[in-house]
């Protein structure tokens, strides 16, 4: 399936994303770039996030590589936005798309899962977002990236559920927090997408059938359909937009 980029105009901006090196982060990252935006693309994987550099290179855009496990201390944070304020002097977008997600049983679920999960998926955006306030404009855009778990019960995933139940509503107070200063927050909340960590549908046309004909729009959204809504968030477009949460999820936690 091919989904159409929106037309927005990034152009002058300066863009971080999380967990740029595969699946919607790249998305997010390449349609980014496609808008004008200079894109700094972070990740664990140096050979992943060459590659989204030089998509974003090949369609016309900038971008630079940021190695970084920004889960492991806050000085990573720091020194993440110092680097990207060197390079480009400024910060107008961050995309918190990074996130972990661990499937399985909550009486087999170790608290230590848990855990993990939060420091990736709550802990980290919480510390990139506070290394970064200072140098946010107004006018500049904050975009969480959550999940249509928050907002209906998935077995198998209580962990993951209750990080992204946090993102939601630590994106909901700076929203209001910020709005003072012209910042604009909100969330974006994908449901189910073709990516690497969904490649079990593809394997299993029964798992895929059952997945289709429970989502409304009658097939499984891909990496794009997100960057989309997340594009649209961190544009001038949604203006008026803070403290929403787009669900994305071809209306599975509507029906």
């Amino acid at each position: 399936m091919t989904v159409e980029l929106l037309p927005q105009d990034l152009r002058g901006k300066v863009a971080i994303v999380t967990g740029a090196s595969a699946g919607i982060g790249r998305a997010i990252a390449t349609t980014l770039g496609t808008a004008g935006a200079k894109v700094v693309c972070v990740g664990r994987d140096e050979s992943r996030l060459g590659e989204t550099v030089r998509a974003i290179e090949a369609a016309g855009g900038e971008a630079e590589a940021a190695l970084a496990d920004l889960a492991l201390t806050d000085d990573a944070c720091a020194s993440l936005v110092g680097r990207v304020l060197e390079r480009f002097g400024r910060v107008d977008v961050v995309v918190h798309n990074a996130g972990v997600f661990e499937f399985g049983p909550f009486e087999e679920t170790p608290v230590a899962s848990l855990e993990e999960q939060w420091a990736t998926n709550v802990r980290m955006p919480y510390a990139l977002t506070q290394a970064l306030l200072p140098h946010l404009e107004a006018g500049s855009a904050v975009v969480f990236v959550g999940s249509n778990v928050s907002r209906i019960g998935f077995p198998n995933s209580a962990a993951y559920s209750a990080t992204k139940g946090a993102v939601e509503a630590m994106a909901r107070c700076l929203a209001v927090e910020l709005a003072p200063r012209g910042i604009r927050v909100n969330i974006v909340a994908p449901g189910m997408t073709r990516t690497q960590m969904t490649s079990r549908l593809d394997e299993d046309e029964t798992l895929n059938q059952a997945a289709i004909a429970a989502t409304p729009a009658g097939f499984i959204g891909e990496p794009q359909d997100i960057a989309n809504a997340v594009v649209f968030l961190a544009s001038e477009s949604s203006r008026y937009v803070l403290g929403a949460t787009l669900v994305v999820d071809g209306g599975f936690a509507s029906a």
